[in-house]
């Protein structure tokens, strides 16, 4: 069925033949931008035709999706002692809550390629307002469990319609530095909630991490509601009127959504050798962040003996400087010579990649409050400035009818790798407090995440070569696909 509320007034075909022919003299074109609405004024020579706000509330919501999620790194030692439970159960939290959000992400991206995003993404953060207040109001493990396992189930959904949106908003050139913002935001979370949760449990209680936390992601709902619904595709016809191509009438038509099973499509999407190799390298990748930032503060603690407040404000602090540093370089860099020099952002966030897994080595076996620290930033770095780079290029190699679904599958599998690691270590450090070794089982365990590192660098070089006949045949399956209508 025809996407309806994708549906744009259509324009004449000589009105659509003048405004296209007139890119090469104007960079100003009249275009279909909103469902239902008249076409309006475009300059294509900005690098955002459409202005950065919705990129910036898309970063707000991954802030704050993060933020929220990770209150519980920093107030983890905290909890532990209410509780009394075992680093095994404190890590099977997260991965829980991971694994019920991989359950959803399919079904949530098959929903972003046919529902108003807009409104599916307001709805999202308005459920982790409410869980995050019964987070604050469990009375047992097991309540709280169950709440982290609900808000985790909707912690990931926003991804798949948030990304569709930054694809259709902005052309590929300026798509690097448009899904920069949203990794900043969701990247700058991370530490945001191990300060704040460590903070606050540390001044008042535990309890007082979650409340707090309810009340900016009322906030960010709001904001979500100030954005409008584009037309699938914008984003790759405005690079077309850009390059001066003229189209017929209708070919700013409507996509609809695909009529194959929810595994079949997912299924197509994986001959997609670049999406492939993506995935697997963020999945890899997600499992060495997921696990070094829920576990670093309690680490630190234990290893040094820090207070709640102090460790987890060291470990939010360099993380979050390592990645402001990454974000700017490597949106930047990866914008720079897209389109010009083949395949560079895969190189370029391959090039990062590797520093950030060597950093991270380091880190985890080198001795020293502040070499550790050092190291961490620099691994933060290089992992902030590869990441944003492999999202603008999911986005380039997917057909904008499938963008939904391909972010979905993204998400899903490095979602299941995000879950893996805080398990693992947890897993781990318990069975090493189980023998003789008469060290920190925790700061042994976090060796488990180096391998995972190296073997997402080799996932990228593995499509180093792939990536440019893949977006060519992303760009013209979305502008001569079946599905579109006059």
């Amino acid at each position: 069925m025809t996407d309806t509320h994708d549906v744009a007034p259509q324009r004449p075909a000589a009105e659509a033949a003048e405004a296209s022919s007139g890119v090469a003299a104007s960079s100003t074109v009249m275009l279909d931008v909103f469902p239902k609405r008249p076409a309006r004024s475009v300059d294509l020579s900005k690098p955002a035709p459409l202005g950065w706000w919705p990129a910036v509330v898309i970063a707000l919501v991954a802030f704050i999706d993060r933020v929220e999620i990770n209150l519980i790194s920093g107030a983890l030692p905290a909890i532990q002692d209410h509780f009394g439970f075992s680093d095994t159960v404190a890590g099977a939290i997260p991965t829980s809550a991971s694994l019920a959000a991989a359950i959803l992400l399919l079904p949530a991206g098959r929903l972003a390629d046919r529902a108003p995003r807009v409104v599916t993404i307001f709805v999202v953060v308005l459920i982790w307002s409410i869980c995050s207040v019964l987070s604050g109001l469990a009375t047992s493990l097991v309540m709280f469990f169950a709440v982290r396992v609900l808000i985790g189930a909707a912690g990931q959904l926003y991804n798949p319609p948030a990304s569709s949106l930054i694809a259709d908003y902005y052309p590929a050139r300026s798509r690097g530095k448009a899904f920069g913002f949203e990794r900043a935001g969701y990247y700058m979370g991370l530490p945001t909630g191990v300060i704040l949760g460590g903070a606050i449990a540390e001044a008042m209680d535990w309890r007082a991490v979650f409340f707090v936390a309810a009340v900016p992601g009322l906030v960010v709902a709001l904001l979500v509601l100030t954005l409008k619904e584009p037309l699938r595709g914008l984003g790759d016809r405005m690079d077309r009127l850009r390059g001066g191509a003229v189209e017929s009438d209708g070919a700013h038509g409507v996509l609809t959504a695909s009529s194959s099973s929810l595994f079949a499509e997912a299924k197509g999407l994986l001959k997609v050798k670049t999406l492939k190799g993506i995935i697997l390298g963020q999945a890899l990748l997600s499992l060495g962040v997921a696990g070094l930032f829920y576990w670093l503060p309690t680490f630190l603690q234990r290893t040094e003996d820090l207070g709640y407040d102090a460790a987890s404000g060291l470990a939010g602090g360099v993380g979050g400087t390592g990645i402001v540093i990454g974000i700017i370089l490597g949106s930047r860099m990866g914008d720079k010579f897209h389109g010009i020099r083949p395949g560079w952002r895969i190189k370029v966030a391959t090039g990062f990649l590797l520093v950030g897994a060597v950093a991270l080595t380091g880190a985890v076996m080198l001795p020293g409050l502040w070499l550790r620290i050092a190291l961490v930033c620099v691994a933060c770095a290089g992992f902030a400035a590869a990441i944003p780079n492999l999202t603008a290029a999911s986005a380039d190699v997917v057909p904008a009818d499938r963008r939904g679904m391909g972010f979905a599958l993204l998400t899903f599998l490095v979602t299941l790798g995000g879950a893996v690691g805080p398990l693992l270590i947890g897993v781990t450090s318990d069975l090493i407090g189980s023998t003789s070794y008469d060290g920190e089982p925790l700061a042994l365990a976090m060796l488990v995440l180096v391998p995972a590192m190296f073997a997402a660098v080799l996932a990228l070089l593995w499509i180093r070569d792939t990536f440019e006949d893949d977006a060519a045949a992303a760009t013209a399956a979305t502008l001569a696909s079946p599905d579109t209508v006059a």
